[in-house]
This record gives structure tokens, sequence and C-alpha cells, in this order.
């Protein structure tokens, strides 16, 4: 079956060199050219990723991020014509899984469509599952869970697997740029404060929840889940 991408862009001559890649990549399209659409086909045609340029007439791409993330965790990629670090930082921290700058290749986009992808479908099957237990906190990568205190939390993708690859190695301390290479992968043209931004939200949802773990800055290093030794 093949996979199915939303491509939201008021510039009809990029909508269209995108629906041409993306289709001669095996994709089914759908395009938005406003952002009152791009809600309504998000819910009606159930996209697997979706490319979200953020201004665009009736609704911005940050406001219809948002209403997608009500529903939704599909992978989004913003399309931003300005590469503006508060552009950057302000989709990540709406949900957003990655961004890429105007004007850009094609070629790289799609690789970027496809990083993302593995990283939020899973690839392909692993014979063990990938579902971490502590303390009241469950970090199922299998399910693209999180369940705090009983509690499933909605959580995007990227911010699920930064915590499930720092709570699978307890008390191990990362750089950022490790962080990014390891969970963001290699083919991300990012730079460190899109960690900081991941590590804020997950805080947010988890912190202070129990005793026996948490999620710590090591100053001038990175971050490291702990483990509190009883």
């Amino acid at each position: 079956m093949s996979k199915k991408a939303l491509i939201v862009e008021d510039d009809v001559n990029i909508a269209e060199l995108l629906k041409i890649y993306l289709q001669k990549d095996g994709f089914e399209t759908e395009n938005a050219y406003d952002g009152k659409k791009a809600v309504e086909l998000a819910a009606a045609f159930q996209p697997d990723i979706i490319l979200l340029d953020i201004m665009l007439p009736v609704m911005d791409g940050w406001q219809v991020c948002r209403e997608v993330r009500r529903t939704s965790q599909v992978p989004i990629i913003m399309l931003t014509a300005k590469g503006e670090s508060m552009d950057k930082v302000s989709g990540l921290e709406m949900g957003a899984d990655d961004y890429i700058t105007k004007p850009f290749d094609p070629k790289e986009l799609v690789a970027r469509i496809h990083a993302v992808m593995r990283r939020t479908d899973g690839g392909e099957a692993e014979p063990q599952a990938r579902k971490l237990v502590f303390d009241k906190l469950v970090i199922n990568l299998d399910s693209y869970e999180l369940i705090v205190d009983g509690k499933k939390i909605d959580t995007p993708p990227k911010e699920l697997e930064l915590l499930y690859h720092l709570a699978s190695f307890p008390n191990r301390v990362f750089t950022r740029n490790q962080l990014l290479d390891e969970v963001w992968g290699f083919d991300y043209f990012g730079d460190s404060r899109t960690v900081d931004v991941h590590v804020k939200r997950l805080r947010e949802k988890i912190e202070g929840v129990s005793p026996k773990w948490e999620l710590t800055t090591v100053w001038g290093v990175g971050y490291k889940f702990k483990v509190n030794e009883e």
C-alpha cells in the first residue's frame, strides 16, 4: 500500500513540483492551498506525512500544526522561507517533527521525508519489544505511547523517541550533538536548540512524577535520564 502525503503550500508552482517528486517516489498525494483546507484534508485524507508551509492564507502553518496535533500525531515537516531560528523553534514547540528552509532541493526533501517516516513508523518489524517501564512511567515505542502515572499523554513522535533513547541508557550523559546524530539522524540539518526545545516539552509532561528518576541537565555537556539508586 502506498504512503500518503498531504502537501500544504499556497504557491502552486512549488506545490506541483512537490507533487511530482512525491508521486514519482510512490506517494499518493493531496494538495491544500490554504490552512483551513489543510485541516480538513488532514482529517479526511489521513496522510502518513504532512508538508506544511508557514505562510498560508486563512490559517497560517502554526495554526494548522496546532489544530492537527489536537487529534493526530502524523509526522509534520514545516516549510519555511525565512530560515530564522525562531520559526524553527516555534514549529518544534507546536509539535512539528522537522523543518526545511526554502529554497530546497526536492531530492533532499524526499530524503528527509523518508528519514522522518522511518523514525516514526518504526521501519521493519523488530523481534524485541521497544518498551521501557519505570516507576509511574511507560515509554512504548512500538505503539508510540507515553504513559505517565497511569495516564496516556499525547506526545509527538520525536519527543517520544528522544525520551526513549535517553531512558534506554540510564545515567549516561549525552551531548546535544550526540542526540541530534542518534535520534534525529545524520541527515538532520538542525542546531542544538532543537534538543533543548524537545527536552523542555518533555519536562512539562513528566517532571516531578516520581522521585526514582528524572530528566536532568548536565551543565556544559548535555542531558541524561537519571535513575536514582535506592
